[in-house]
This record gives structure tokens, C-alpha cells and sequence, in this order.
């Protein structure tokens, strides 16, 4: 392990950095998935002087190992399985189906939480610069991108501070960018690569969301 990042605020700081070209531009539209991406994509935000919001996506963890996903949903009834997981585990439909109606609702919930009223942002002809804390099996992330996809956006950057190389490189053929700080051959958890790791709040998305759409 070559570097850690001190927090989540840090790698945003620094992710930023590689993405000034974005800096200013009018069409630019910086989305966090919730909910760890949101505190990475605000300092993106806010460095690139871009609108901030939020990319709903929710992992499907496998029953009793929820860490490890075995899919994931996105907004318009999307949902993408990793069939390596869900065939080596033998996960039966009726698992899947279960698991995807509990975190619908929980989607649902979040949209509610997180934007209240306001209507979902608009993304077509914009350039999309995509932030999570890290991409682990790419799942969620590709569930974000294939639902973003489906709205015409100009361009899609994929931004993440860390993600195990194979599935950095997958990625690069995915969206029209990515843009990744470091690129272990095995990561084993995003976690390892914070010294901070704590868990966002739902109060911290909100409270940065209407910080990220004041400035």
C-alpha cells in the first residue's frame, strides 16, 4: 500500500486536482452516490465551481455477507447482477428478487431524504463527472452509469480515488473517461485505503448537499 488518504474530504481534494480542465465550465454537473461519494464529490464540486447533487444507486449485498455485492438498482428500474457472484454463490432468484425489493425501498426513502422536493437534475447535452469513494466489485457504479446513460448525457467521467486495477480498466471502456488516484492489483476493501473511513450520515449528505448548491 503505497499511500492512504487521510479522510474522505482529502481524497476529493485531491482527486480535483486532476479534473481542472472540468473548472468553470457550464455544463458541468458533479454527482455523488450516495452515501460516502457525497463528501468526495462535494470538494470536487466545489474546487471545479460545479453544481453538486446525487446519483441514487443502492448495492444488493449477498444475504449475511452484505459487504459483498451481488448487483446492484439505480433509478428507472435499473439493476445490474455480477453474475461471477451470484452463480459462485448460487444465489437463487427469489434471493435476488427479495434483496432488490428491500433496497427499493430503501432508494426510495433516500430520494425523498435527500431531495425532498426538488426535481431530479437535468442531464442531457451535460458533461456527468461521476465521484464515489472508491469502486470494490463496480456493481453500484456501473448500475449509475448505465441509468445515466439512458438520459443522453454529453459526456460521462467516471472519478474515483481508488479502485484495483482490472476494474479501473474495464471502466475505461464503459464512459468517456475515468479518472482513478490509485490503481491497486488487489484491494480487498476500500476502507483500507482511509486512515478515516467513519460513516456518512444521511444529515452530512443533506447538510452537503445545500452547502455544494449555495457556493
Amino acid at each position: 500500500m503505497t499511500m492512504r488518504f487521510r479522510n474522505r474530504t482529502e481524497a476529493g481534494q485531491l482527486l480535483a486536482k486532476q479534473l481542472t480542465a472540468y473548472a468553470g465550465a457550464a455544463n458541468v454537473l458533479v454527482l455523488g452516490l450516495p452515501r460516502g461519494g457525497v463528501p468526495v464529490a462535494y470538494e470536487v464540486a466545489k474546487a471545479l465551481n460545479a453544481p453538486l447533487d446525487v446519483c441514487l444507486v443502492r448495492k444488493l449485498g449477498v444475504p449475511g455477507h452484505e459487504e459483498l455485492a451481488m448487483g446492484a438498482i439505480a433509478s428507472g428500474s435499473i439493476r445490474v447482477l455480477n453474475d461471477d457472484v451470484v452463480n459462485s454463490l448460487g444465489i437463487k432468484p427469489e434471493t435476488i428478487e427479495r434483496v432488490t425489493t428491500q433496497e427499493l425501498r430503501e432508494l426510495q426513502r433516500r430520494d425523498r431524504n435527500y431531495r425532498g422536493e426538488q426535481p431530479q437534475p437535468d442531464i442531457t447535452n451535460h458533461t456527468i463527472i461521476l465521484v464515489d469513494d472508491g469502486i470494490a466489485t463496480g456493481s453500484t457504479m456501473l448500475a449509475a452509469i448505465t441509468t445515466l446513460q439512458k438520459q443522453q448525457p454529453e459526456k460521462i467521467i467516471v472519478a474515483i480515488p481508488v479502485a484495483e486495477f482490472q476494474v479501473y480498466e474495464q471502466f475505461k471502456s464503459q464512459v468517456d473517461e475515468v479518472v482513478c488516484l490509485i490503481t491497486p492489483e488487489r484491494m480487498c476493501a476500500i476502507g483500507l485505503w482511509y486512515e478515516d473511513f467513519s460513516q456518512t450520515t444521511d444529515a452530512q449528505v443533506r447538510e452537503l448537499l445545500k452547502m455544494g448548491n449555495k457556493e
